[in-house]
């Protein structure tokens, strides 16, 4: 234990004097932690891996990105290293974790680390790491996250991080709900999206088409609901889900999987199954009307800013961060009430010049999310952080 704790001095003292890895004339070095268990390459990736990768090309920044032992290849173009928790020590996965994390770390010697959407992870790399520049990306709810739950917790975090982002207005008000005199402004950079790697545009098809996990919070239930009272009034159209329990191939078959693909059958609605990325968006772009029942409150919603940027009209639920994504380029119900929804899919269905000015409005909307610009902000915001953090103290 003294050896461990001499090394963590010796690291310190090092990242004292050297200012982390930003040599005069060359790029900082930034080090994006994903959470353990986050899949980082084709076919077993999911939201927060996504926009991972995509941030990674922040202007005027070298990123590297540390993750957990992954299934298969990464992305290609973009550095990226396993980190192995010693086996030894106690604690449960996230601090183990953290300890692998900090060996790399030991050697890599980043300008920056940006810690996403583990704020026990985080807490675990300041106390190894004292001299460190660490922010925290939240990309779910802190209040259902260790080390984050209570005020308290959330005021300590807030006050060790050199910086905390979190993807949406609705996110930075819970991370801030009952914490009195917060330590720090939270800064809101909303999830973005390539718009200039989108599939071309294709001839729509009368396809009314889900995407997403098939778990609770999810709603495909609420989704397979209305499409039952839907499809016997629209000849022509059908209905798809595209997801599975897991954001990968070999995703399990649970007891609510099966239940939806019985409803599915019933109502003939096709279940196809988890999908690669580009899959997604090659099926977004056919699409018609696309349908984000999300029944818990929403971070963000990413597939609801990729089915606008696809050129899809956009059926969304009120909760969480949807209303911030989808503004007025949406038509809103309630994911409990199946004839609601059915309702708001029927008025889109049936009536081309509404469907096609909803679309138009959210190709539009689109653009306020688009990668370049949300690029930007990141550097800025990258350079401000290590303008002003100096010895783990803003």
């Amino acid at each position: 234990m003294q050896r461990q704790i001499a090394s963590q001095a010796d690291l310190s003292a090092q990242w004292r004097t050297s200012g982390g890895n930003s040599r005069a004339g060359a790029a900082p070095l930034v080090a994006v932690v994903l959470p353990p268990r986050e899949g980082f390459g084709p076919g077993r990736t999911g939201a927060i891996g996504l926009i991972a990768h995509r941030l990674g090309a922040a202007p005027g920044f070298r990123t590297m990105v540390i993750g957990g032992q992954q299934a298969g290849p990464t992305f290609t173009g973009t550095e990226f290293h396993t980190a192995r928790p010693p086996f030894w020590l106690p604690g449960n996965i996230n601090t183990r974790y953290a300890a692998g994390v900090a060996r790399l770390l030991h050697r890599l010697q980043p300008a920056l680390i940006e810690v996403h959407n583990r704020p026990e992870v985080a807490l675990a790399l300041a106390r190894r790491l004292p001299a460190a520049r660490i922010s925290l990306f939240l990309h779910n709810d802190p209040q259902s996250m260790r080390s984050a739950r209570s005020p308290a917790e959330r005021h300590a975090l807030l006050s060790r991080m050199a910086g905390v982002v979190t993807v949406s207005d609705y996110l930075r008000r819970r991370l801030l709900e009952g914490v009195a005199a917060s330590p720090m402004v939270p800064v809101v950079l909303p999830n973005c999206i390539d718009l200039s790697t989108l599939p071309p545009p294709r001839q729509r098809e009368r396809i009314i088409l889900f995407v997403g996990r098939v778990v609770p919070e999810k709603a495909p239930d609420a989704f397979v609901a209305a499409c039952a009272i839907v499809l016997p009034r629209l000849p022509g159209w059908r209905a798809e889900i595209i997801g599975a329990d897991r954001s990968r191939a070999d995703s399990p078959d649970t007891r609510f999987v099966r239940g939806v693909r019985d409803a599915a059958q019933a109502a003939g609605v096709a279940l196809l199954g988890y999908r690669d990325h580009p899959e997604v968006l090659a099926a977004l772009a056919g699409a018609s009307i696309v349908v984000v029942p999300s029944r818990w409150q929403e971070p963000f919603g990413l597939t609801a800013l990729e089915a606008m940027a696809s050129g899809a009209a956009l059926v969304c639920s009120p909760r969480g961060g949807l209303p911030e994504v989808a503004g007025d380029a949406a038509l809103y119900a309630d994911p409990d009430d199946p004839a609601a929804l059915a309702e708001a899919i029927i008025a889109l269905a049936s009536d081309d010049a509404r469907r096609d000015g909803l679309a138009e409005a959210g190709r539009g909307r689109a653009q306020m999310f688009d990668l370049p610009p949300t690029l930007a902000s990141l550097a800025s915001l990258r350079h401000a952080i290590l303008a002003t953090f100096r010895h783990g103290r803003a």
